[in-house]
């Protein structure tokens, strides 16, 4: 089983990422399920209470908590899929990620999705999903929140780097590359659609939530 996680900054297109396993079959696990889950056991409303939980998790049961969390997740959906991959989103920090080094070894693939500051402030700002998505300064502090959770450095130490300044087209071709399935017919680039790192239903998390990354329309589209 190869294990490919994910990082990168708001906007910078992880979802759209997760999108292209999906549609090539490969299951995708979301860390951010990990807290939404236990919001809803707490009996807490997890677009209000993700943030807070999260950092609750990490202090109960340690800086990998949600990694931890997240790793019967991933051999459940191994199990269950005909494919030899999972896709891990949401990494954040160096801690979560030697917690699947350790826990896969080489067969795990840390991927970085990287594009700058302007252009995922205008991917953000054209999904608009809330006035905090076309606001510059917001999203500067969005980038410092995770930075300070170690994003920053956990981008560092990826394995492979995909720069998405280009086309949909291409950043979707080069995903299924990184994937192992370029070879396969793909069902169509489309558009990036309004995907996130957060549960794309009712309970979908506020952009002002450290742990939440809220997508784009376009190639941009996240989903922690």
């Amino acid at each position: 089983m190869n294990v490919i996680g994910t990082v990168g900054l708001p906007g910078s297109g992880k979802g759209e990422a997760a999108n292209v396993a999906e549609e090539a079959g490969i299951p995708v696990v979301v860390m951010g399920d990990v807290i939404r889950a236990e919001c809803r056991r707490r009996g807490l409303d997890p677009a209000e209470h993700h943030g807070r939980i999260a950092g609750a998790l990490r202090e109960e049961e340690g800086d990998d908590a949600i990694a931890a969390r997240t790793l019967p997740l991933i051999r459940e959906a191994a199990a269950e899929s005909e494919r030899e991959a999972v896709l891990v989103d949401g990494l954040r920090s160096t801690v979560e990620l030697e917690r699947f080094r350790d826990a896969f070894g080489d067969d795990f693939t840390l991927v970085a999705v990287r594009a700058p500051f302007e252009l995922r402030a205008e991917r953000l700002g054209e999904r608009g999903r809330d006035d905090s998505d076309s606001d510059a300064e917001a999203l500067r502090e969005r980038d410092a929140r995770e930075i300070e959770l170690g994003l920053g450095e956990t981008l560092d130490r990826a394995d492979v780097e995909i720069d998405n300044t280009g086309t949909l087209a291409a950043f979707r071709r080069r995903v299924r590359e990184v994937l192992g399935v370029a070879d396969e017919e793909e069902e169509g680039d489309g558009n990036a659609g309004a995907d996130s790192d957060a549960d794309p239903g009712p309970d979908a998390d506020a952009d002002t939530d450290p742990d939440a990354d809220p997508a784009t329309a376009n190639p941009g589209g996240d989903g922690p």
